[in-house]
């Protein structure tokens, strides 16, 4: 069931393809109750919008492969409620030549039924389970987790412009940080999380942690001190820094210890460069991501946690999210 409704969702992004309308049956013995039916129909259309803002924009995809795997069902007094994995991939399409090959996504869902006559099943909801940005082919934003900022008391940094295209600002590659090694770590734990350290999915998000991760494995050294100092760093067996897992608190530290500069535009941001979002304006920073990629056209492509989440471009982030407030900062 969940894998007909996240099809639908990916194929709905996919060129010269049009997503099907369902009819709500998805098998002799399972169907979408009305009110589902109804939010799925508006939500191909978001989607489809979505693909023509990025069209836009100079991104398409020529194919989607969407995989889902069930890791728990619980059946109590006619009521389930089934939580899956899907693994989407999409190919881009090689408008100016040097796209990556892929961006790949794997989104947590918990899934409500309801037994009725006859030996059926209606899905009544399908809810994502990850609380960073929505996948490129979920249709509705998550409301984020936000803390107090009054964006006076702290080095925040300045919002990056977000329109394309930007005056280039290439990063010089020599120096103490191995900004290849950033990418590859981002790449390889982008999905198989690295066990040596603690997983935050469930408080507040891994994004951040991740990106400390891959900082540290291009050479950002420690700096020790209280936890709770946003002007320090680290992470040990049994603790870690707020800022080492905190959007704001990092960017606190980042510009405050001068381990970052802020680019004027997101576009700018180049391999092991880290951009964060506001997603609703209101001062306190959501979202961290790390640049994996660039193209020769100067599109940055994000990897990060929370949606896991592999080679998405910024154009895509940006068409998603037009209105959230963007920051850019060159490590």
């Amino acid at each position: 069931m969940a894998k007909d409704v996240l099809d639908q969702r990916t194929q709905a992004l996919v060129e010269n393809q049009t997503a099907k309308q369902s009819s709500g049956l998805v098998g002799k013995k399972a169907r979408l109750s009305a009110q589902l039916k109804k939010d799925e129909e508006a939500a191909l259309q978001s989607l489809r919008s979505r693909k023509y803002r990025l069209a836009e924009l100079g991104e398409a995809y020529t194919r989607a492969d969407t995989r889902v795997v069930v890791e728990r069902a619980t059946i109590t007094g006619g009521k389930a409620t089934v939580q899956v994995t899907e693994t989407s991939t999409l190919t881009y399409k090689k408008l100016r030549g040097d796209e990556p090959e892929t961006t790949d996504i794997g989104t947590r869902y918990e899934l409500t039924l309801t037994s009725k006559r006859g030996g059926t099943w209606e899905l009544n909801s399908i809810t994502s389970r990850d609380s960073g940005p929505v996948a490129v082919n979920e249709p509705v934003a998550a409301k984020p987790k936000t803390v107090k900022d009054d964006g006076n008391q702290y080095p925040d940094g300045t919002p990056a412009s977000i329109k394309y295209p930007a005056e280039p600002k290439p990063k010089a590659k020599t120096g103490a940080y191995d900004y290849a090694a950033m990418a590859r770590y981002a790449e390889k734990h982008w999905r198989k999380y690295n066990p040596s350290y603690r997983q935050f999915g469930g408080a507040g998000g891994d994004c951040t942690n991740f990106v400390s991760q891959a900082l540290k494995a291009g050479g950002w050294k420690s700096a020790p001190g209280s936890s709770s100092d946003y002007r320090n760093w680290w992470y040990d067996k049994t603790r870690q820094s707020d800022s080492w897992v905190g959007a704001n608190e990092f960017a606190w530290f980042t510009l405050s210890n001068h381990r970052a500069t802020n680019l004027a535009n997101v576009y700018q941001a180049d391999i092991g460069d880290i951009v964060q979002v506001d997603w609703n304006g209101d001062g306190s920073k959501d979202h961290s991501m790390m640049v994996t990629y660039r193209s020769k056209a100067g599109i940055p492509y994000v990897t990060y946690h929370s949606t896991n989440t592999y080679r998405k471009s910024l154009a895509s982030l940006i068409a998603s999210y037009p209105d959230a407030v963007y920051f850019a900062y060159r490590t």
